[in-house]
């Protein structure tokens, strides 16, 4: 006869302990957790104006603008001002969405993001840190700027899935089944980045994948246990983001990757991020590698629907030595970003290119 005392040491030999969470059911009705009717509004024609980019019914371009991470409320609160008033003035050309990232997958170790780790302080606050995910883009909804996000655990959508007008797989999750799976039951345009090598087909095929129904184990709104059984995101596209091959921003790489859609009988239509493989991880270049895609936009290329910059209040980045209150405001603590007034003069000079058209 098997004792329980070894039944637990046979399944939970490496197990700390278990911290349960708050149902997304019971967060999302939390005061000031609750979307309103604006905030929903906000979401749905952020979505809707998306949709109608990559179809190509809508000949603005997508502008994704925002920090590499989200960290703290006040400091969103600034960029989110900043770039509400600039997407008011330029938005015959581009629609704007905020890059709001609250989780980073790692290459190894290292900070994990504002969900898991909300203070900083090296302890998860995993339910503290989802609430202030939520109110971070219940801001953003509620003066009327769309937010794109990053998903990596497949049950952080069930929490705060319903204020995300774009999401993005990156690349180091671009091969995930588990993503690919869930990425097809989201209820936003869903962007899957090439992955780290810079091998775009991998995010074709998970286009593809994303495109047709699906089922993944997963939760339902309660909290519990659930199969979940999807009809497929007809709105799945590929973002190029340079790798360890090199950049892919440029006419041959791109006219690469639009024919590998064609190939796969997939609309001829892609995002390109101005940061990371295709910046050789230099935010500095952000702008020249911006300006050459606009030119390829105004000289023809209609396969090039959306651009993704990496931009903060302050330019760089800095380290964190574990001591919150050292930070410097407004300056990344992962990637490398620009400046806002970098962002704003370069999103501006590709607005008069695109105006001349």
């Amino acid at each position: 006869m098997v004792t329980r005392t070894r039944v637990r040491r046979l399944v939970d030999s490496n197990i700390a302990e278990y911290n349960g969470l708050i149902s997304p059911f019971e967060m999302k009705r939390e005061d000031g957790l609750r979307i309103t009717a604006g905030a929903r509004r906000t979401v749905e024609d952020g979505r809707g104006a998306v949709r109608r980019i990559l179809s190509g019914r809508d000949r603005r371009v997508l502008m994704i603008v925002g920090p590499c991470s989200s960290r703290d409320l006040e400091e969103h609160k600034d960029f989110a001002a900043r770039l509400k008033t600039l997407s008011r003035e330029l938005d015959d050309i581009f629609f704007f969405v905020q890059r709001v990232y609250f989780e980073k997958p790692r290459t190894s170790v290292g900070w994990k993001g504002l969900i898991n780790e909300p203070y900083l302080d090296g302890m998860q606050h995993t339910d503290e840190g989802l609430r202030l995910a939520r109110r971070i883009l219940m801001h953003n909804a509620n003066i009327g700027l769309p937010s794109a996000t990053e998903f990596l655990e497949p049950f952080v959508p069930q929490y705060i899935g319903d204020l995300v007008s774009w999401a993005a797989i990156g690349a180091r999750t671009v091969e995930s089944p588990t993503h690919r799976q869930m990425a097809s039951g989201l209820s936003m345009p869903v962007g899957f980045k090439n992955n780290t090598y810079g091998d775009v087909k991998t995010a074709v095929n998970a286009v593809i994948a994303a495109r047709q129904p699906q089922w993944f184990f997963g939760i339902d709104e309660k909290g519990k246990a659930a199969m979940v059984n999807t009809f497929g995101n007809s709105n799945a596209h590929i973002v190029l983001r340079g790798g360890d091959s090199g950049p892919n921003y440029g006419r041959k790489s791109v006219a690469k990757a639009l024919g590998l859609l064609k190939h796969a009988g997939l609309p001829m239509r892609l995002v390109v991020d101005c940061s990371h493989g295709n910046s050789n991880k230099d935010y500095r270049r952000q702008p020249e590698i911006l300006d050459n895609l606009v030119r390829q936009i105004a000289g023809g290329n209609r396969g090039i629907v959306g651009l993704m910059l990496e931009s903060n209040i302050y330019e760089g980045r800095q380290d964190f030595s574990g001591n919150p209150k050292s930070l410097r405001y407004g300056v990344s603590i992962t990637d490398g970003c620009i400046s806002w007034d970098t962002t704003e003069r370069a999103i501006r000079d590709a607005y008069k290119v695109l105006a001349r058209e």
